[in-house]
């Protein structure tokens, strides 16, 4: 099937994997380059962003590699996805390179406005997963119900991941309690001191895999309904989500240290 993504999904394939490429790069400038920022090294956040844009783009691939009949659609897609992360990475990389803040970073004019079209390009990508969503509901895909209906789940999900990072830029920034920064968890620097939006906007739009493998998982062993068993894993998940939304509203991290 790998062969076959690479053939059929061909640009997004490959767009995730130079994504990978820029992630490896900007994790060796975390060992080369040892500048903090925020209280971490101030590489981390571009790596993050990198590996996490190519999860998207390869599992994005998957997605429309099942779209049977809608190649142009696919194509269009796929471009409008590398677009918007180019978009997002170079603001990302360039203010972590001059060693402030991207998102937001309201201290100049300049930086309010780099802030303002990353937002723009992120409502245009949400935009999009959903015009995939509309596809994947619009008729039967090259799945099984029960492995079609995790994918269904799975971008209503996301979006709803997507609805909270909304709100999180609507309160210009990510923890509640405490300033951004500080002490927080290895890599992510999720807060362990006070509430972090961050964590219930990550497991949000990481549903996008998440539930389509408990689908896949389900539908190969052959579990008794499984289709609803989907449904169910889909709606704890949901429910998981928002009670880390909450928890972090309420100031309190999701693991103290």
């Amino acid at each position: 099937m790998l062969s076959s993504l690479f053939r059929e999904q061909r640009h997004a394939m490959v767009s995730g994997t130079v994504w990978f490429a820029c992630f490896l790069i900007t994790a060796a400038l975390i060992f080369v380059d040892d500048t903090p920022f925020l209280g971490i090294n101030r590489w981390i956040k571009p790596a993050k962003f990198f590996v996490s844009i190519a999860v998207f783009m390869w599992t994005m691939g998957v997605y429309l590699y099942f779209l049977k009949g809608r190649e142009s659609f696919a194509r269009r897609v796929s471009w409008a996805f590398t677009v918007t992360f180019v978009i997002e990475m170079v603001i990302i990389t360039t203010q972590a390179g001059r060693g402030v803040r991207s998102h937001f970073n309201l201290d100049t004019p300049t930086d309010a406005a780099l802030f303002a079209v990353m937002g723009f390009a992120i409502v245009i990508n949400t935009i999009m997963i959903g015009a995939v969503a509309y596809q994947y509901f619009r008729g039967e895909a090259a799945l099984s119900p029960v492995i079609l209906w995790g994918m269904r789940l799975g971008l209503i999900i996301c979006i709803f991941g997507g609805v909270l990072g909304g709100y999180m830029s609507s309160q210009t920034g990510h923890t509640v309690g405490a300033p951004d920064g500080g002490v927080g968890l290895p890599f992510v620097n999720w807060s362990t001191v006070a509430g972090d939006l961050r964590v219930a906007h990550f497991m949000g739009l990481h549903a996008l895999q998440t539930v389509p493998l408990f689908a896949l998982a389900a539908d190969r062993l052959g579990l008794p309904a499984a289709r609803m068993a989907t449904f169910g894993f889909a709606a704890v998940y949901t429910a998981a989500v928002c009670a880390i939304f909450v928890q972090a509203l309420m100031g309190r991290p999701l693991i103290a240290i």
